[in-house]
């Protein structure tokens, strides 16, 4: 059969398409998200640390992780050994103990924080042992719909939900933390709703 006897049969047995229908769909809302946000992103494994707008978070971040001997980022202020931007290949950031990225919002229902990509090797935030998160405390929403509807893509087009350490439960139903990225994740909230 030739493509345009293909395509020509193909057409003929296409049917009228239908709008799709209106859902009312009523997420669910909190009244303290700061406090479901914290909650939830225990829950699921992982640590907030609180601190306030004017904090030393590299001093905090070096704090949580006394251990660790390699910190990667790009985050302006924060003082890392390595610079995802200035490596020459992702595998140059393997043997990362602490990655350190900046989240754009984060959802209470179900403690994901939506990062970005925002530096050359997005690696970062899966080959770390560690991974910490910077999220102010006005990025935070009751649930998935209003985050979709604040996501912007950045030049790279590349962005991710992420919820505590990574983890499996595929074999035999038990759960392993740090399964195929970050053992720990640790979100600094940064409360930036002080009064000006």
């Amino acid at each position: 059969m030739k493509k345009e006897e293909f395509l020509k049969r193909l057409r003929s047995k296409q049917v009228a398409p239908f709008d799709m229908p209106a859902i009312d769909i009523n997420p669910l809302t909190f009244d303290d998200v700061k406090r479901k946000f914290i909650e939830t992103s225990e829950a699921v494994g992982g640590q907030v640390i609180e601190a306030a707008a004017g904090d030393n978070l590299s001093a905090i971040i070096r704090k949580a992780y006394p251990n660790a001997k390699r910190f990667a980022s790009n985050v302006a202020g924060i003082s890392a050994d390595i610079n995802p931007d200035s490596v020459a290949e992702a595998a140059d950031l393997d043997g990362t103990d602490v990655g350190i990225v900046q989240g754009a919002l984060g959802v209470a229902e179900n403690g994901c924080i939506w990062v970005p990509q925002t530096m050359k090797e997005k690696a970062v935030c899966f080959i770390a042992e560690n991974l910490v998160i910077l999220l102010s405390s006005k990025a935070l929403v009751s649930n998935m719909h209003e985050a979709y509807r604040r996501i912007e893509m950045t030049d790279y087009g590349f962005g991710t939900f992420i919820s505590g350490p990574s983890k499996t439960a595929d074999i035999e139903q038990a759960l392993v933390m740090g399964a195929q990225a970050s053992r720990s994740t640790t979100i600094v909230l940064i409360d930036d709703d002080e009064k000006q």
